[in-house]
């Protein structure tokens, strides 16, 4: 994680309890590395008008966010904003990951008269979104109950790997601490995972996490899994790769995705270890939900469980994977409220 200057702001602390309703429309957007998504806000806290903009399609943010203005023809002021990005958020500059756009977030809000608007990491807005979730939103992967007033881990594999956490005040607040925990160094637990490893660190200056959870992650992992078996890869289509292995048509991808669910469990039992998430880890991103029951059925408990003498206190915490459509717009609603 870049170090942080002296004037980085300190992370926002959040109360859950709903803020007084507020004049006008709140705008909201879930920037990634692809698609920018954007929805209206109202003073109930309803998420309204959701539409997906192609990134690519425009020049920043500003751009697509009048985009959509335009389109949606909103007949009540829009007069703050709330937008999460795929990338490290430490001041007035922000500047995506896996996206060309670089921009100014005071310009952005000038440019769109707002009267506020607030940048965060995305997965500060997931990790916003986990107190607002319903049974409906999750499916839990074993473990007991979760712990009242304890940290929670949030992570998930999707173009990255995003992950953060959310630590309980007390008196309803929560803050979201965002990490650049996807750019770890991932360990190898088992011999076939510290092979692929080996073929990667071939390839690769440094094999972090992400580098084998997410999207081209699967793909890394496919490509090396055929190298060992003496095979040649024939697609680099994460999509692809995960249709195969939910029809049981290529062993290689199906090993390859269970390689990658039992690299995410020991990646997030890591997570849980060192931030004390008793209070459970959720996982979200666009891949897990996709491939829940391969998922559950696959490596990823006993690979999050297995910490040695830890075992039995790993087996107590909780991990759900959110399959809400969006959570980024829960976590957004709620800040661009506050």
């Amino acid at each position: 994680m870049t170090a942080p200057h002296d004037d980085t702001p300190a992370p926002p602390v959040t109360d859950t309890t709903p803020p007084p309703a507020r004049p006008g429309l709140g705008l909201i957007a879930d920037i990634g590395g692809t698609n920018a998504r954007f929805a209206l806000v109202d003073d109930a806290g309803a998420t309204l008008s959701p539409r997906t903009l192609l990134c690519a399609d425009y020049d920043g943010p500003a751009e697509a966010a009048e985009a959509y203005l335009r389109e949606i023809e909103a007949h009540q002021p829009v007069n703050r904003g709330a937008f999460c990005a795929a990338c490290p958020v430490l001041g007035d500059r922000v500047k995506l990951t896996n996206n060309p756009w670089d921009f100014s977030v005071d310009a952005v809000r000038r440019r769109l008269k707002l009267d506020r608007l607030e940048v965060v990491n995305d997965f500060v807005a997931n990790a916003l979104a986990v107190p607002h979730l319903g049974a409906d939103d999750r499916v839990r992967v074993g473990g007991g109950p979760a712990v009242e007033r304890l940290p929670v881990a949030v992570l998930g594999p999707g173009t990255g790997l995003g992950v953060a956490l959310l630590v309980p005040l007390g008196g309803g607040k929560v803050m979201p601490v965002a990490t650049e925990g996807g750019h770890v160094t991932m360990p190898a637990r088992t011999p076939r995972e510290a092979e692929v490893l080996g073929v990667l660190r071939r390839r690769f200056d440094h094999v972090s996490a992400e580098r084998v959870i997410s999207g081209s992650g699967l793909v890394n992992v496919y490509q090396a899994v055929c190298g060992l078996d003496g095979a040649t890869p024939d697609t680099d289509d994460p999509a692809e790769l995960g249709r195969r292995a939910a029809a049981d048509e290529d062993p290689r991808a199906r090993e390859a995705l269970d390689l990658m669910f039992a690299m995410l469990g020991t990646v997030a039992g890591n997570l849980a270890l060192s931030s004390g998430a008793l209070g459970g880890v959720a996982i979200m991103g666009g891949i897990v939900p996709r491939y829940l029951d391969l998922f559950q059925a696959g490596p990823f408990r006993e690979a999050f469980e297995a910490k040695g003498r830890f075992r039995a206190y790993m087996r107590g915490i909780p991990v759900d994977v959110v399959t809400h459509a969006y959570p980024a717009f829960v976590g957004l609603a709620g800040l661009v409220r506050g």
